[in-house]
């Protein structure tokens, strides 16, 4: 079945017998790779250009469901893959095939690129029987895994730990951020060297966010489909390494270090700036697709342990993801593998948390979502994950897959009915004050339970899936002709408004008014308790022209304009943020419920124009579009600034007068004034506030 090699030979140090991956000793490297159903797996060796096979052999030891062997003399820079033999029986979930090479589910690099050939699939892709069994070897089309050397000097980093409170997170894409800068020089844009420059960094830190978090950066395959019509997996959400950086993001040319290095020092620069590394991660499903997928790894290893199939007809996958198969995290080797994987990117790579992409689908059990699932309470007991950021995208495409609210601590969670409570209120949509102030107060109906904090909403306006903030004050439908679906693809309910303009204007008017909204939004964004979290490009006025969907455009469609920024609207985003770092009464960790301390002291109040607190009859009105609110620090706080509370007016209507509550007040924003932060005394207690404008009071 397998033959060996003159070089090589296995021993067996019981002391790794149950290490997973490829594991370099100084002497030699331990292989370890998990199947419960498979026979034998072999263990196979190539060249430095991955072209020649130079052995084949045999995994000696099984424990457990462990193959396992240790080789003497394999060192770091090796390439490999696995076979697996075993029951090629797809009725029975079963899909061994040994003429495909697989690669290592733990494998820390990956050497190539995949080139599609029908020789990938496990059954002959020509008559489209995927019971059928293919016997060609997809070696010569296949990535290989690389083994790793450890080494690594961090010069003293270790995780930055910023409180949620302290937190502003900027989602962004290695290429998307880099490849148009100006700045950076054209060696390194779209790489990791690029993504932490001196020009991005000192953007970042104007800007003055916290965090960065990276669109997938585990290494993921184009779909075939895509490349056939000159298009790529732009966004990155075909996962097939979720040890491996993705090496597309590598810099160019023989010398440059491998991927794992070029990662490190991404991150060591990082957090020399002060900023921690979020990364948007894919344990819910595989770039496999469903059974009429390829076989590259988790199917021919083990396709009835790795994946969730129909419970009905073993052949065919259960699809929760839309994307063809769902990962089967509740059986205990693939919560392992996920649970390996997010702390060696934490303990190895020094990242400082995740965002989980459609994780709903991370807790479904045997009967549907569980909140108590066993995903959730591995985390939370896990001493090394408990303590960093995780941010849950709380939705899938499943029966009840729609969970925002429903996470345990200490997930937080992308809130999308801010994202859209927002847009519509600003927009002018009647009856929404009700739903404004709940999104101000950090969304409490949905995340005030179960001793969660006030910092369980993220709270943003625009993400990579969905219209960018200039796009959504300027495009009412969705322009995605390009992405080669007929314009069909990506959803319609947008909740955008293009002012009276379809798309870019050369009014003034029109762009003054456009701009005018945008502040208001990020204005709201940045008073709003919760985490706020900005779109890359978004304090640029970057557009997509109308491009809902661009998971596809690889190209100036989808990657920042920096040439067109809008350098006064990245100055208001600037302001914005140190203005909320400044009062600390915006970013509490308690919910603010309206109690009364004993001084009498309010959390949180709101008001008419004429002073009047809301009642029953005024959150019903549905022509209501303004709405005031004092907000103080909760019962529960200890003051960190002397205490002093804040008075916002949002106004989406006309311009009015608003009568301010008792006390002396300083207006220290508006967001429709040529320049919205000058400071101004009230004196009378009754302030002008300005049409479709916030406006934020101190005391004076």
């Amino acid at each position: 079945m397998s033959h060996g090699s003159a070089d090589f030979s296995f021993s067996r140090p019981d002391r790794m017998i149950n290490e997973l991956g490829a594991e370099y000793t100084g002497e030699g490297t331990h292989f370890g790779v998990f199947s419960e159903n498979a026979e034998a797996i072999e263990l196979c060796l190539f060249s430095e250009d991955g072209e020649e096979e130079t052995a084949r052999l045999e995994l000696p030891s099984r424990e457990g469901s462990i193959f396992s062997g240790y080789l003497p003399g394999v060192r770091p820079g090796q390439l490999y893959g696995f076979r697996a033999h075993g029951p090629y029986d797809p009725a029975n979930g079963h899909r061994f095939n040994p003429n495909k090479l697989l690669l290592d589910p733990y494998a820390r690099e990956v050497s190539g690129s995949l080139h599609w050939d029908d020789a990938l699939w496990g059954y002959d892709l020509l008559t489209g029987d995927d019971t059928t069994f293919d016997t060609r070897d997809s070696a010569a089309f296949m990535v290989k895994g690389v083994v790793q050397d450890p080494d690594f000097d961090w010069e003293g980093d270790k995780a930055l730990a910023r409180p949620w409170t302290e937190t502003i997170i900027y989602e962004a894409h290695v290429r998307g951020l880099t490849m148009l800068h100006p700045d950076v020089p054209e060696a390194l844009r779209g790489t990791y060297e690029g993504m932490a420059s001196e020009p991005i960094l000192d953007h970042l830190k104007k800007l003055g966010v916290s965090a960065i978090e990276l669109l997938p950066s585990q290494f993921f395959l184009d779909d075939r489909m895509l490349l056939d019509k000159g298009l790529s997996n732009y966004w990155g959400y075909q996962t097939l390494g979720f040890f491996a950086p993705e090496p597309r993001f590598l810099r160019n040319g023989d010398l440059a270090p491998r991927a794992i290095r070029q990662f490190k020092d991404m991150v060591k620069r990082f957090h020399k700036a002060g900023i921690e590394v979020i990364m948007d991660v894919v344990y819910n499903h595989t770039a496999e697709g469903s059974e009429k997928g390829p076989t590259l790894s988790f199917r021919g290893l083990d396709n009835a342990s790795y994946y969730m199939l129909s419970p009905e007809n073993p052949r065919f996958s259960f699809d929760n993801t839309g994307t063809g198969n769902t990962l089967s995290v509740a059986h205990p080797m693939v919560m392992r593998m996920v649970l390996d994987s997010l702390r060696y990117w934490v303990q190895v790579m020094h990242v400082d948390g995740f965002r989980f992409d459609l994780a709903s689908t991370l807790g479904r059990e045997g009967h549907g979502f569980d909140r108590e699932g066993g995903f959730f309470d591995a985390i939370r007991q896990d001493p090394i994950l408990s303590g960093v950021k995780l941010i849950a995208e709380p939705w899938d495409i499943g029966m009840g897959g729609y969970q925002v609210g429903g996470f345990p601590h200490p997930f937080r969670e992308w809130n999308d009915k801010f994202r859209d409570d927002v847009r519509a209120f600003w927009r002018g949509d009647e009856g929404l004050v009700g739903d404004i102030a709940q999104r101000v107060i950090g969304s409490p109906v949905q995340f005030n339970h179960s001793d969660r904090a006030a910092t369980s909403s993220i709270n943003f306006l625009a993400a990579h899936d969905g219209f960018t903030l200039m796009d959504t004050v300027s495009f009412n439908d969705r322009h995605n002709e390009a992405n080669g679906e007929d314009g069909a693809d990506g959803h319609d309910n947008n909740i955008s408004d293009n002012m009276g303009c379809e798309g870019p204007s050369e009014d003034e008017g029109l762009n003054a008014a456009r701009a005018r909204r945008r502040r208001a939004m990020v204005a709201t964004l940045m008073i709003s308790q919760g985490v706020p979290m900005l779109l890359s490009g978004d304090e640029i006025g970057n557009s997509q022209q109308g491009n809902n969907n661009v998971y596809c455009q690889d190209n100036a469609t989808a990657w920042i304009d920096w040439e067109a920024a809008d350098g006064a609207f990245l100055d208001f985003c600037s302001r914005m943020i140190e203005l909320r770092h400044q009062f600390p009464v915006l970013a509490q960790e308690n919910f603010l419920l309206g109690k009364t301390g004993d001084n009498e002291r309010v959390e949180v109040a709101w008001f008419q124009p004429d002073g009047r607190e809301m009642d029953e009859e005024l959150w019903s009105q549905a022509g209501l579009r303004v709405l005031g609110v004092l907000v103080d620090y909760s019962t529960r706080e200890v003051f960190l600034d002397g205490g002093r509370p804040l008075f916002a007016v949002l106004n989406a209507g006309d311009g009015l007068n608003f009568a301010l509550p008792e006390g002396s007040w300083v207006r220290m924003l508006d967001t429709a004034r040529d320049d919205p932060f000058a400071e101004e005394p009230i004196g009378d207690g009754m302030a002008a506030i300005s049409p479709a404008s916030v406006c934020l009071f101190r005391p004076s």
